[in-house]
């Protein structure tokens, strides 16, 4: 059975989604969430390339692959489930789902699909599969009900290969969730490498977070059985 490695304590997987209100006052964030939320509003993106040539050499499906090591990643770090509910409360999610796109030929045009995060791979690529039978073929931009609250978005741009990548979100959006932007796969010498582009609202998320995800996330795929 392929599975990515557990490299953190304590599973992520939970019978039911809580949402942790954060105390603005307690926070040691709170002064640079406010000066990047109100004072400056800043999102930024940060574009790199992935190593996948084990998840080549495994002979695993790309999509679903990637959509569980990113979710994996993001259930390991609170900056990337931070957000407001629907009382305007900033809090945390205990946990997230991905929520990604599927490419209709004859219409050219997009679905957004979502499937239920599970930490075993095989599992969740059965969920993903059942979703695209289910759902795939359907062109509403939202075909499959009960998008969940606790969800971040994936995108796959699998006709070219990019170096840099932006999403133009309006100044003092309060969007603060990841956003993933994946390219077509190449190769470079004996690596196959995966552009990949991830937005995020500065509020939340430094530059140093964005780089430790982007490292574990490299480990992941390397560490793929």
């Amino acid at each position: 059975m392929s599975k990515i490695p557990s490299c953190r304590p304590n599973g992520l997987q939970r019978e039911h989604m809580t949402f942790r209100k954060i105390d603005r006052t307690a926070w040691p964030r709170n002064e640079v969430f406010e000066h990047y939320f109100s004072v400056i509003p800043c999102t930024y993106s940060l574009t790199t390339k992935l190593d996948i040539t084990n998840v080549r050499a495994k002979k695993l499906r790309l999509y679903p692959t990637m959509l569980h090591a990113i979710t994996t990643v993001v259930n390991w770090h609170e900056e990337f489930r931070t957000t407001f509910n629907d009382d305007g409360e900033l809090g945390v999610f205990s946990d997230m789902h991905p929520c990604y796109t599927v490419f209709h030929k004859e219409s050219e045009t997009f679905s957004n699909l979502w499937t239920e995060f599970t930490p075993d791979l095989k599992e969740f690529t059965h969920r993903y599969e059942e979703d695209l039978a289910a759902y795939g073929n359907n062109q509403a931009f939202f075909p499959k009900p009960d998008l969940p609250k606790n969800s971040f978005t994936v995108s796959m741009l699998p006709w070219t290969t990019f170096d840099g990548f932006n999403l133009n979100l309006p100044k003092g959006s309060a969007y603060t969730l990841p956003i993933f932007t994946l390219g077509k796969f190449f190769l470079e010498g004996e690596r196959t490498l995966l552009p990949v582009a991830l937005q995020v609202h500065h509020a939340v998320c430094d530059g140093f977070h964005t780089c430790r995800f982007l490292n574990e996330l490299q480990a992941l795929l390397d560490g793929i059985e």
